[in-house]
């Protein structure tokens, strides 16, 4: 190749690099060195076409050269042109796309629907030193709920060292990062602050300071269901919390709801700040009085969540009451010899009824997974005045009730198959009665009581399925939703430093450098 055909080609370069110096400067880097380097490199390119190409300036302007140096040019200038016009609408419009595999920068529906329901502002105030490696993390984590509800929600980040008045004030640990949440002003301020700093955690602290009070829930005892918290250990020890319901406690309390212990022996009235009243995995029958203290709470509009045990029974009595409400217990276990998790006791389903509680699970494909169930079957006759069930969720096709379980278990004869129902609610209108505590009471009959134990609380489903069924038995619809799940951050954590180097390559240098081949692959073409 000719010297001036060379010359051609570095200059083009060089008009390239020139041209984009200030949209290095500017826009993809901010550094001047590089500018400066952009420049003279440019600069010098451009030299070299000048001195290899000198002796055919005289007739440049006659010859048809001209015309296609004239049209490089301009459509490097126009390409230059359109970079900048594209980064400048993406900055504008900063759209962004979650791409990571569990959405850990995407709110959840839970956080959507408390951050839109929003009636007062409330104000974030982050404690932590600037220099704090999570400091970054925290900032781009509030900015996400401010983005949302830019006129409800505010946050802003002091230094502990510097604000003594406000770390009084709230009564702040020193070297612990804290986020306080205030609603409200002078006398009518309220807040409350947390230390694990995390979306479920945040949302829940939002949703509990915008709430007047706790819900009480009332855990039935004394029938062998499951305990609450971990019993005392021995010094030296760790607890035991396999079987216990620590981290469905731990929920409920994030979630606005107090928990109490009741124990009915005697017929002991359900108190009167109920706002519900759950048994979890009943072992032993409930006897006459009892049960008279349940259909008497019900029948003046309370709310009942019954978390059923494979191997225990409610007894003769709490049956009837419960088809009163139209949903009887089938005695058996539950098999599915096709939608499982390995066995077919432990019954996989994503097949849900038209139920509220179900929508969200629904929509999301939420798989479900009930490690020892019941089947329910939901009656048509024999049901008290006004009451209207419903199934929630059901079993594949392929399920059936094994009424001898052992480890191989197979559909026999005479055994009930086909879709089950595994979850089931109903309601019964009881505005205007005697003593009415709310106008509809609520009965959810949950087929399995082991998904509440703390080794099955991380299953997002099951955790969401348990919570929305609170939420609707409370007549709580803000709670009939997904919350965030328990997400692995598989991220890559990139210094100020990093980012700008990677902007410049993708938005400057990557870009410059497929234009400038093409346009040597061009001239070189031309030239032969």
């Amino acid at each position: 190749m000719k010297a001036a055909n060379i010359g051609k080609i570095l200059g083009a370069f060089g008009l390239l690099l020139l041209l984009s110096s200030p949209f290095t400067l500017f826009l993809t880097s901010g550094s001047v060195a590089l500018f400066a380097t952009k420049a003279i490199a440019g600069a010098v390119l451009v030299g070299l076409y000048f001195a290899t190409n000198f002796k055919q300036f005289g007739q440049f302007a006659t010859r048809r050269s001209s015309f296609f140096f004239a049209s490089a040019s301009l459509m490097v200038a126009v390409t230059l042109c359109a970079l900048v016009a594209i980064n400048y609408i993406a900055f504008k419009k900063n759209q962004r796309w979650d791409l990571t595999e569990q959405k850990i920068f995407t709110l959840s529906p839970q956080t959507v629907a408390t951050l839109q329901g929003l009636k007062e502002k409330v104000r974030a105030i982050v404690f932590v030193q600037p220099d704090h490696p999570a400091y970054e993390a925290l900032q781009e984590s509030l900015e996400r709920y401010h983005q949302l509800a830019p006129e409800k929600f505010e946050y802003s980040f002091k230094d502990p060292r510097r604000h003594p008045d406000l770390t009084a004030k709230y009564e702040l640990r020193e070297g612990q990062t804290t986020v306080v949440l205030v609603r409200g002003e002078g006398v009518d301020e309220a807040h409350t602050s947390i230390n694990v700093i995390g979306e479920d955690a945040l949302t829940n602290a939002i949703y509990k300071l915008t709430k007047v009070s706790d819900q009480q829930v009332y855990f039935v005892v004394g029938h062998g269901e499951w305990m609450l918290d971990p019993l005392p250990s021995k010094p030296g020890t760790t607890p035991q919390r396999a079987t216990t319901l620590s981290e469905l406690k731990r929920q409920l309390a994030q979630e606005g709801y107090a928990t109490r212990e009741l124990n009915l022996g005697g017929g002991t009235t359900v108190p009167e700040d109920a706002a519900l009243v759950v048994i979890a995995g009943a072992k032993a029958p409930f006897n006459v009085a009892e049960v008279e203290s349940l259909r008497g709470y019900l029948a003046a509009g309370g709310r009942l969540v019954y978390f059923a045990e494979a191997y225990g029974a409610p007894g003769p009595h709490l049956d009837q009451l419960f088809a009163e409400y139209g949903l009887e217990l089938d005695e058996g276990v539950v098999a599915d010899a096709q939608f499982n998790s390995g066995s077919p006791y432990v019954v996989l389903s994503m097949f849900y009824g038209g139920h509220d509680i179900a929508r969200p699970l629904r929509q999301r494909q939420l798989n479900i997974e009930l490690p020892t169930a019941r089947s329910i079957n939901v009656l048509t006759t024999g049901l008290a005045a006004g009451v209207k069930p419903e199934t929630v969720l059901l079993t594949s096709p392929f399920g059936w009730v094994e009424t001898t379980p052992d480890d191989k278990p197979t559909p026999s004869q005479g055994e009930k198959a086909g879709q089950l129902t595994l979850v089931a609610a109903s309601t019964r209108n009881t505005s205007g009665v005697p003593g009415q505590r709310f106008n509809e009471a609520r009965l959810v009959v949950v087929g399995d009581s082991e998904l509440l134990l703390d080794s099955n609380w991380g299953h997002e489903g099951n955790r969401n399925l348990v919570m929305n069924a609170l939420g609707w038995a409370t007549q709580q619809v803000e709670k009939i939703t997904i919350r965030p799940p328990d997400r692995a951050a598989s991220t890559l954590q990139l210094d100020a430093d990093m980012l700008q180097r990677i902007r410049f390559v993708s938005t400057d240098l990557l870009p410059l450098s497929l234009l400038g081949v093409g346009l040597a692959i061009w001239l070189s073409r031309r030239n032969k």
